[in-house]
C-alpha cells in the first residue's frame, strides 16, 4: 500500500475579510467547498463502499449520474469477514478511486451500531458490536488516507434507525452511550485521525447532534484528540450559528450563501466569538489546501484489478450458516460438483441484488450474476426465476413461476434457491417493518425443499432476516449485498475454489419479537428510548439465555479447526495477550477468525455474560498450525462510570474465552487484572457500605457502630434466623444514620467524617 498523505499544510487566512472566513464554513454547491482567494473549492462524495461521483446538480440519490466506480462489498457484508487487512485494502482502493477523479474526501465509512434489525440502513454498517465496527471501521480509513484522500466518520452518533430521522431524539443512558454507541468512533479517531467526521441528523438527549457541544466538541476533541473538521450531514443543520459554536466546521451543502449572512450578523453583534469562526474557517482551509498539495493518483483505473478485489473480498464476507446432509445421506451438500445437474431457482441468481438503495448507491464498472458463473462452471443448470421482484403480483403470475421452479426443482440433482429481500423493503430513509422475507419466496421454499430435499438456499439481504424453514434446508448460506463482483464469488463458495470464512457480526433471531429493542424501537412524539441499555445484540440474548437462530460470530467452513488451550497475561503496559494454537484438521486450507470474550463474574457494576474484546482472521493450511496472538486493550476492558464520569477499569479475575463464536467457545482461562484507582467524595447520600469500603471514614464509623451495639444486637434479636443486619444496613445513606443511634450520633459528627474522609483524597 503506498502512503500519498502529504504533510500539514497550513492556510493562512490573516487576510481574509469576516465575510469571506464565514464563506468557508458551508459548501458552494451540493459537492463542493467554496474557493476563497488562494484556498480552493474541493469535492466531497458520496462512499462509502465505492465512489459514487455525480455531475454537479445531480439528484443526490440519482445513479445515472454518477461516473462508473468498483462497487465493493457493503458493511453489512464486508463486516463478516473480521478481516483488517482486507478492510484496509479496500480503503486504498477506494481512495485510490477518488484521487483518480479529484475527490478529496470520500464519505465513510459507516460504523452505527445495529441496535435493531429494522434499521433500513443496516447495510451501510458493519455490526451490532463497537469493537467490530471500530475496528474494521478504522481499517477502511488508514486505508483510504493512506492515498491522501479523506475519510469521513459517520454518522456521528446514535444514528440507529431511518424513520423521522432528521429530528427525532435518541434517548440514551450515559453507560451504553459511551460502552456501545460512541465505542467503536472512538476506537476510529484515536487510532485512524480520519480527516472528517460526520455529524448526524438527529437529536441525542434532546440536542441536534449539529448543536451538541459537549459531542462535538468536549469528546471528539476534548477527550479524543480529533484534528480534523466536523462535516454535517447533507442537510443536517438546524441553527447554523449554534452549530459553529458547538463545533460544527462545515455545512453543507451549499445554500447560497444564506447562512453565511447569518454567521457575519452574529459575530458583528457580538452573539458569536470571531475566534471560534476562524478556528472552523482555519480547518476547512487546511483541508482544501493539504488536497491542493497532494500527489493524484494517475489514471485510468485498473478496473480488472479493482473487481478482482471486489470479488476476493465478496467471498470472503460470504457466511455459510448450515451445511448438513442431505435427509437420507452421509455427505453435506456443499461444495456442489460441477458433474451434478443443478437448478438454480430465484430471480436474484438473475439479477442480483448487489447493493442497498440510497445516497450509497454505485454505478458498477460491471456487475457479475450468479447464474451466468454457476453456468460458467457446470454444464447441466436449468432456471426459473420463481417469483417476481415486483411488488404487484398476480396470485396467477406467482402460481406460474412456482410451478416452473417445482418442475425444474424435481428434475435435479441439487437445487439452489437465491432468495431474498427486494430492493424496495429496506433503504434508507425508512425502516423496515418486520423481518420476515416475501409470504412468495418463504411458500416457494418450503414446496421447493418437498420437491427435492437436496436444496440449498442463498440469502440476499442486507438487513437479517428470520428464517423458519432453517430446520428443513441441508445447507443455507448468507451471501448478504455483495457488490458487482458478488455474483462470481458466490458461485467460487458453492463448488469449493474458495471455503468459506465469513462469520456474523450479528445476532440472527429466530423472531423479531426477540430483539433487544423490539419494544423501544421507532419510538414515538419526537423521542427514541433505548430502554435495552447496554444490552444490545449478543449481549440481550446472552443475558437472558434465550435461543437464537444463529448466533454473533457464527460461521461454518469446509474444513474444521481445532483450539489448544488459551493463555492471558497482562502485559507491562496493563493489556491482555491472549495466545492460543489454532490447527486446521481438515483436508482444505482455510481461514478462521478466533474470536476472544471477556466477562467478570464478580463485576460491582452491570455487565453482559460476555462481551467480544479482540479477534484475529488467520490463513491455515489443511493441517497446519499456528500459535495466534490476539491482545485485549485494557482501554477496552474498561466501563464508563457514571459517578466519576470516565472509564475506569475494575479490577479482579477475568475470565477470557476463545472460540469459533460467542456461543463455540473452545477455551477459556482467567487472568488477574489491576484495578483503577477510583475513590469517589464521600456525601450525606453516600451509602453505609461505601463509607465503610473507605479507607478513613470506615475505621472511625465502625468505632460507632461499636458503641451502638446494644441497639443493633436488640435489633438483631428480634429478626428472623439468618437475616443480615449488615445487608439491611449496607444501603442505608450515612447523612439517615442519627435515627438509628439515638442521638449518639450527630448531623455535625457526620459532616466532620465526610469531611475527613474526602480531605484524605486529595
Amino acid at each position: 500500500m503506498t502512503d500519498t498523505t502529504t504533510t500539514a499544510v497550513g492556510a493562512d487566512l490573516s487576510t481574509l475579510s469576516l465575510e469571506e472566513k464565514a464563506s468557508l464554513v458551508s459548501g458552494e454547491s451540493f459537492w463542493r467547498t467554496k474557493a476563497v482567494g488562494d484556498i480552493p473549492s474541493v469535492m466531497l462524495t458520496d462512499g462509502p463502499h465505492g465512489l459514487r461521483k455525480q455531475r454537479e446538480g445531480g439528484d443526490h440519490l440519482g445513479l445515472g449520474d454518477s461516473v462508473p466506480a468498483t462497487c465493493f462489498p457493503p458493511a453489512v457484508a464486508l463486516g463478516s469477514s473480521w478481516d483488517v487487512e482486507l478492510a484496509e485494502r479496500i480503503g486504498a482502493a477506494l481512495g485510490v478511486e477518488s484521487s483518480i477523479e479529484d475527490v478529496a474526501v470520500i464519505l465513510g465509512p459507516g460504523i452505527n451500531i445495529k441496535r435493531s434489525p429494522l434499521c433500513g440502513r443496516n447495510f451501510e454498517y458493519l455490526s451490532e458490536d463497537p469493537i467490530v465496527s471500530g475496528v474494521l471501521g478504522a481499517g477502511l480509513v488508514r486505508g483510504i488516507q493512506s492515498q491522501g484522500v479523506g475519510a469521513s466518520l459517520k454518522h456521528f452518533a446514535a444514528n440507529n434507525q431511518e424513520d423521522d430521522r432528521m429530528r427525532s431524539s435518541s434517548d440514551v443512558d450515559p453507560r451504553p452511550l459511551r460502552e456501545i454507541y460512541l465505542r467503536g468512533f472512538q476506537r476510529v479517531v484515536e487510532d485512524a485521525q480520519p480527516h472528517t467526521v460526520m455529524c448526524s441528523y438527529n437529536r441525542i438527549n434532546g440536542v441536534f447532534a449539529s448543536e451538541n457541544r459537549w459531542l462535538l466538541t468536549d469528546v471528539l476533541r476534548g477527550e479524543w484528540g480529533f484534528e480534523g473538521l466536523v462535516v454535517s450531514d447533507w442537510g443536517a443543520v438546524n441553527d447554523r450559528v449554534a452549530a459553529l459554536r458547538a463545533g460544527l466546521d462545515l455545512e453543507m451543502p451549499g445554500n447560497g450563501g444564506q447562512t453565511d449572512a447569518q454567521v457575519v450578523a452574529a459575530v458583528s453583534d457580538g452573539t458569536l466569538d470571531e475566534a471560534v469562526l476562524d478556528a472552523s474557517a482555519q480547518r476547512n482551509a487546511d483541508l482544501a489546501v493539504r488536497w491542493a498539495a497532494t500527489p493524484r493518483v494517475e489514471g485510468p483505473l485498473d478496473v480488472d484489478a479493482h473487481h478482482a478485489l471486489a470479488r476476493e473480498a465478496a467471498a470472503r464476507s460470504i457466511v455459510l450458516l448450515k451445511n448438513d446432509p442431505p435427509r437420507g445421506a452421509a455427505e453435506q451438500l456443499l461444495p456442489l460438483r460441477p458433474g451434478q445437474s443443478i437448478a438454480v431457482i430465484g430471480a436474484f441468481a438473475e439479477k442480483p441484488r448487489y447493493q442497498g438503495a440510497g445516497s450509497s448507491m454505485i454505478r458498477p464498472t460491471r456487475l457479475d450474476d450468479a447464474l451466468t458463473s454457476i453456468r460458467a462452471v457446470a454444464d447441466d443448470v436449468a432456471y426459473a426465476p420463481g417469483f417476481s421482484l415486483a411488488a404487484d403480483v398476480s396470485s396467477e403470475e406467482t402460481a406460474r413461476l412456482h410451478g416452473e421452479a417445482l418442475s425444474a426443482a424435481s428434475a435435479a440433482d441439487v437445487v439452489v434457491v437465491f432468495a431474498g429481500l427486494p430492493a424496495r423493503l429496506e433503504s434508507e430513509g425508512y425502516d423496515r417493518t418486520d423481518i420476515d422475507l416475501p409470504a412468495d419466496q418463504l411458500a416457494l421454499i418450503d414446496a421447493v425443499v418437498a420437491a427435492n430435499p437436496r436444496t440449498v438456499v442463498v440469502l440476499s439481504n442486507g438487513g437479517v432476516v428470520a428464517l423458519p424453514f432453517a430446520g428443513d434446508i441441508p445447507a443455507i448460506v448468507e451471501a448478504w449485498l455483495l457488490g458487482q463482483a458478488g455474483g462470481s464469488a458466490t458461485a467460487a463458495v458453492l463448488f469449493g475454489a474458495v471455503s468459506p470464512s465469513g462469520k456474523l457480526t450479528e445476532t440472527i433471531p429466530y423472531r423479531l419479537e426477540d430483539s433487544p429493542a423490539f419494544l423501544n424501537f421507532g419510538g414515538e412524539e419526537g423521542h427514541v428510548r433505548y430502554g435495552e441499555g447496554l444490552f444490545v445484540g449478543y449481549r440481550w440474548y446472552d443475558a437472558r439465555r434465550m435461543d437464537v437462530a444463529f448466533p454473533f460470530g457464527h460461521g461454518l467452513s469446509y474444513t474444521s479447526y481445532g483450539y489448544g488451550s488459551a493463555t492471558a497475561a497482562v502485559t507491562p503496559d496493563g493489556d491482555v495477550e491472549v495466545r492460543v494454537t489454532v490447527t486446521n484438521t481438515g483436508d482444505r486450507d482455510g481461514r478462521e477468525v478466533v474470536q476472544v470474550y471477556t466477562s467478570l463474574p464478580e463485576s460491582s457494576v452491570q455487565r453482559a455474560p460476555r462481551e467480544l474484546k479482540a479477534f484475529a482472521s488467520v490463513q491455515l493450511a489443511a493441517g497446519e498450525s499456528r500459535e495466534v496472538t490476539v491482545t485485549v486493550r485494557r482501554a477496552d476492558l474498561a466501563y464508563w462510570d457514571v459517578r466519576a464520569e470516565r472509564w475506569v477499569v475494575e479490577g479482579g479475575d477475568y475470565v477470557v474465552e476463545v472460540g469459533a463464536s460467542s456461543r463455540d467457545l473452545r477455551t477459556a482461562t482467567t487472568v488477574a487484572v489491576a484495578g483503577d484507582d477510583l475513590r469517589l467524595p464521600l456525601t450525606r447520600e453516600s451509602s453505609l457500605a461505601e463509607v465503610m469500603a473507605h479507607p478513613v471514614a470506615g475505621p472511625m464509623v465502625q468505632a460507632a457502630l461499636a458503641g451502638m451495639s446494644q441497639m443493633m444486637e436488640g435489633a438483631s434479636g428480634i429478626m428472623p434466623e439468618g437475616v443480615s443486619m449488615d445487608k439491611m444496613l449496607g444501603s442505608f445513606p450515612i447523612g439517615r444514620i442519627g435515627m438509628l443511634a439515638g442521638g449518639q450520633v450527630t448531623p455535625d459528627m457526620i459532616d466532620g467524617l465526610i469531611a475527613a474522609a474526602n480531605a484524605s483524597q486529595q
